[in-house]
């Protein structure tokens, strides 16, 4: 389920009827400056698509009538996700766009989820401002318990506080990465101790990010 604080909701955006022109939604597109804008039906509810400023001004230097409705240059009327889906499904339809429209649980138009929040979400949790080091762990083991083995070796010393595991397909079987950012006020000496205590347990930290380079420990 999407996290109702990254959904922009209707009411804050810049939406075009279907039956507004190509011209006029040249004219929404260059006075506010954006790439692109919701296109919904008559009664505001129902998403049709997406007009995008590139697509016009190819229609306009093709000569093309700007006169037309909008729905002669609908992009993306397939590309919507519904508020209660899974968060791997919006990460993964949202991508390739600038952002996805949101549908509420009686498919009408609720909103819009942008690349940026979505970003600023993620960013946020990976504790850049709150963590103290970023360790790129990896193990050439695929065994079942190499997360939470490592996470325990870490342990010892402080807290974890934001963990990413990264199972990338290679055809040469690249070894699996975990990145663990640490918690705020670990010391350069004590990242050595951990680095060398998952050294010895069959780990390799591959990386260490300094989060904060400017405080010296």
């Amino acid at each position: 389920m999407i996290f109702n604080s990254l959904i922009k909701p209707k009411k804050e955006l810049t939406t075009l009827p279907e039956t507004a022109t190509i011209n006029d939604a040249l004219q929404v597109l260059e006075e506010t400056g954006y790439r692109c804008v919701p296109i919904l039906d008559p009664s505001g509810t129902i998403f049709r698509g997406n007009i995008y400023k590139l697509h016009i001004y190819r229609h306009k230097s093709r000569h093309g009538n700007m006169n037309l409705p909008v729905t002669v240059l609908l992009k993306n009327a397939t590309k919507f996700i519904s508020i209660n889906d899974a968060f791997f499904k919006v990460f993964f339809t949202l991508k390739d766009l600038p952002y996805i429209a949101v549908l509420d649980s009686n498919n009408h138009f609720y909103g819009i989820l942008t690349h940026t929040r979505l970003l600023r979400m993620l960013a946020k949790g990976w504790n850049v401002k709150t963590g103290s080091y970023v360790l790129t762990v990896t193990s050439d083991r695929d065994e079942r318990g190499n997360l939470v083995e490592s996470a325990k070796e870490i342990s010892h010393f402080c807290s974890i506080s934001n963990v990413i595991s990264l199972d990338i397909p290679a055809p040469d079987r690249s070894p699996k990465v975990i990145l663990f950012t640490l918690e705020a006020g670990v010391s350069a000496k004590t990242v050595d101790r951990i680095k060398k205590r998952l050294h010895r347990h069959g780990f390799t930290v591959a990386k260490i990010e300094d989060l904060h380079p400017t405080n010296f420990n």
